[in-house]
């Protein structure tokens, strides 16, 4: 019985062949693409809006050399963002509740950050790792927190995102069935028990978009840091 929760995070199959690369794609499909059109129609409106909002508030620590990396972050939280809803739906799969998907997108595109740093300032970058004004004695223990704190940033940004939507989608998973169970029995406690299931999706919609924009607005905080 608690085996069966965990099968919605089994990466589907078909014929032998995972899906969760066309469960990666789909998103991209939903999202319309832009037309040489003069006059657009409102949900493509909508989407630059909301496009154009997400992108300043990103944008909005960095400095002119980050800017750059604008494509990528917004690319990126679109990609999030759309998976993590989607995972919602019923009969569905959320790759973002794969811990080796969530690494895959965090450690590249954190070192990426830490080689940019070593490369445009040296000792700016490897100064965050000694604090100024340090006591002699603490150097060497500071200096080993510091790079510990450093290399478990990828781990800590795919592992919050893993953690918050497996455990979002497991709650979910037992408030239904809880639901479907007592609903012969205790009819009463099965409408009271529903109405929690409702708050908690709500409360899941918010935590997929959140999610993805947190762990886009870290990468562009690290981002800050090496540049």
């Amino acid at each position: 019985m608690n085996l069966s929760f965990f099968d919605q995070f089994t990466s589907p199959q078909l014929l032998g062949i995972p899906l969760i690369l066309l469960a990666m794609m789909f998103p991209a499909l939903l999202l319309p693409s832009p037309t040489n059109r003069w006059v657009t129609n409102r949900l493509s409106t909508l989407q630059l809006w909301l496009i154009h909002l997400a992108t300043k508030q990103l944008m909005l620590p960095l400095n002119k050399g980050g800017h750059k990396w604008a494509l990528i972050l917004m690319s990126l939280m679109t990609l999030l963002l759309m998976i993590n809803l989607l995972g919602l739906l019923p009969y569905t799969f959320t790759p973002t509740t794969q811990l080796s998907m969530n690494m895959a997108l965090a450690f590249p595109l954190w070192l990426a950050t830490l080689l940019m740093g070593l490369r445009n300032q040296p000792t700016m970058s490897l100064g965050h790792l000694l604090p100024e004004g340090t006591p002699t004695p603490l150097i060497p223990a500071l200096i080993l927190i510091e790079t510990a704190s450093l290399l478990i940033r990828p781990l800590a940004l795919g592992v919050r995102l893993t953690a918050n939507l497996t455990a979002g989608h497991l709650l979910i998973q037992l408030i239904s069935t809880a639901t479907i169970t007592l609903l012969p029995i205790l009819p009463t406690v099965s409408i009271l028990t529903s109405l929690i299931l409702l708050l908690l999706t709500i409360l899941e919609v918010a935590v997929a978009m959140i999610q993805a924009y947190v762990f886009t607005l870290l990468l562009s905080l690290y981002l800050q840091e090496n540049i």
